[in-house]
């Protein structure tokens, strides 16, 4: 056996050991859905069998403690709005500072690349009372906010792959009489179809699973996204519904994995355009 292929044995082994301990936490949460609460903190690590096996009691009665449907509703409704908004305006803005390439273009740019290392604990105060002053504090005004904080990313990701669509396509659209918002919603945004599918996984991640944000933003009173939902599981005086939880965990975790398996072939492809072209 040369190098060459035991390299590639040792590489393979090494990341199937990798890919195990990150699906390990997921299948021990599974487990401990279907058992007892009593069972889940003495062996956490054993098969849901005999006395421990309670059905889907935890799931039953995790929907009816957290109003998942409802929640799951407002998750759904935030997540696809945020993600939607962010692909449209940050793909219009990454196409105008590529193609402007003036000085204010590139100082924008810069500051967009900027926004991503600016830690969200040092705004989240801040962030909290302008969106309560501006009525933000909805479903539908935390989209807003959510562009914000989404668009450095996508800015940065869009602009790289937008500096490898050859200008002449836009040059030809413009002379065939296509104004320069039909060129880019008939030429350009095509063309960035895979690099907003990246963004869309990503940030539908990162949204979907956020609990900071809505919760300082949100009327918890009134939405209640799935992270909140579940964390209302926690009792008085450190109780926790252990069973309840984990069931929600699960069901929390499905909707995005469905989601990501459908258009993870698409990530490392958009990925590496954005980052290599240009």
């Amino acid at each position: 056996m040369d190098k060459k292929h035991a390299k590639g044995r040792f590489l393979t082994l090494l990341f199937s050991i990798i890919s195990v301990l990150y699906v390990l936490p997921v299948v021990i949460i599974l487990l401990n859905s279907f058992k007892k609460k009593a069972y889940i903190s003495k062996t956490p690590f054993q098969l849901p069998t005999g006395k421990m096996f309670v059905g889907l009691e935890n799931y039953t009665s995790g929907i009816e403690k957290t109003q998942f449907f409802s929640s799951l509703f407002w998750s759904v409704f935030i997540t696809v709005g945020a993600v939607a908004v962010i692909i449209l305006c940050t793909s219009m803005c990454a196409w105008y500072i590529i193609r402007s390439n003036s000085v204010f273009c590139r100082a924008l740019y810069l500051l967009f690349v900027f926004s991503m290392i600016v830690p969200f604990q040092m705004v989240m105060f801040t962030l909290s009372k302008t969106a309560d002053l501006l009525k933000l504090n909805t479903p539908w005004g935390i989209i807003i906010i959510y562009l914000g904080f989404g668009a450095g990313l996508a800015v940065f990701m869009f602009s790289g792959f937008v500096k490898g669509v050859p200008v002449e396509i836009e040059e030809a659209a413009l002379i065939d009489g296509c104004s320069p918002i039909g060129t880019f919603f008939r030429i350009v945004l095509p063309i960035l179809k895979p690099t907003c599918i990246s963004v869309a996984i990503l940030e539908t991640m990162w949204i979907f699973n956020d609990y900071l944000l809505p919760y300082l933003v949100l009327d918890i009173r009134k939405y209640k996204t799935i992270p909140i939902a579940i964390q209302y599981l926690r009792g008085g005086y450190g109780s926790i519904d252990m069973g309840a939880m984990m069931a929600m965990l699960v069901l929390s975790i499905i909707p995005i994995i469905i989601f990501y398996l459908s258009l993870q072939k698409h990530i490392i492809k958009g990925v590496v355009a954005g980052a290599v072209k240009g």
